[in-house]
């Protein structure tokens, strides 16, 4: 799928994103994950196109085209940060109002977008990350322990090389472990891969794993927005969640029994048999959960 690329400056980015669908729809951005990108929506957007929504498809800090404004910008990747640059793509594009669909990392950040703006946000849609899992002392089971065994290897100096020296081989064994019933083919891979040669992807990459267990510092630029997020506050937001259910990286037992964190309507659905990327893996039912879920 070939889109034309268009640049918006926020406050510390240039973001390059892909837009389509009818011109006066329903503005829906779509976020992709780690490792990942744009592509990711590839098998989803004709549809919401053709179901009346516009689709704006960013990439996030670190990938792809897109840049830092300063050389001197801290190559944040905390979890607070992709949420205010979420709010401020959409400040940037005058979206008064939108609703977010998000994957993995864009997970989070709808989530934290909700928070923090939600007279903004219209409707929050997750894949794969359930509300609730940022906290650092959060209880993990010890198949998550497990599971994270690459948050942790980037916690030590060799994995720190081996996210700078060879993230190609890395990433693509993360490709293979988190889609257990589903082959990826090299060329879905490589057409993604490209945005990880970003001069920033592998600064951001680590200060996001690091950051979010306490092994780097913070970035002050963000100190109000972690305040504002102590705790994982409630969301007032219509949310809907979506699950695969052999998810080998965030199995579904993270986003089970989260009900209490949302005041307005929540949903969950849990896809069987589909891995960590079900927007790739099964656009189909991905699409009818997110167009019914946007138009109710």
């Amino acid at each position: 799928m070939t889109q034309r690329l268009h640049f918006v400056d926020t406050p510390h980015l240039s973001i390059a994103y892909e837009v389509s669908g009818p011109d006066q729809g329903l503005p829906v951005v779509l976020l992709h994950g780690w490792p990942d990108d744009a592509r990711t929506w590839d098998r989803c957007v004709p549809t919401l196109n053709a179901a009346g929504l516009k689709t704006f498809v960013p990439f996030l800090r670190g990938y792809g085209p897109t840049r830092f404004l300063k050389p001197n910008t801290f190559r944040s990747g905390q979890l607070s940060a992709l949420g205010r640059d979420l709010i401020d793509f959409a400040d940037a594009l005058k979206l008064a109002s939108f609703a977010v669909v998000g994957h993995d990392w864009g997970a989070r950040a709808a989530y934290i977008a909700s928070v923090l703006a939600p007279e903004r946000v219209t409707r929050c849609i997750a894949l794969s990350v359930g509300w609730g899992t940022n906290n650092p002392r959060q209880t993990l089971s010890l198949r998550m322990v497990q599971n994270y065994w690459y948050h942790w290897y980037m916690a030590l100096d060799r994995g720190a090389d081996l996210v700078r020296s060879d993230r190609r081989a890395f990433t693509r064994h993360i490709w293979d472990i988190w889609n257990p019933n589903w082959k990826i083919s090299d060329q879905e891979f490589e057409a993604t891969a490209v945005s990880f040669d970003n001069p920033d992807w592998a600064d951001v990459v680590l200060h996001s794993y690091r950051v979010r267990w306490g092994h780097a510092p913070t970035d002050p630029t963000y100190t109000a927005a972690e305040a504002k997020l102590l705790g994982s506050p409630k969301i007032s937001v219509p949310t809907l969640m979506i699950h695969g259910g052999a998810d080998p990286c965030n199995d579904p037992e993270t986003s089970a029994g989260k009900e209490d964190f949302f005041t307005s309507r929540y949903e969950r659905i849990v896809l069987d048999g589909v891995g960590h990327f079900p927007q790739r893996e099964a656009p189909r039912e991905v699409v009818e959960a997110v167009t019914r879920f946007l138009r109710s």
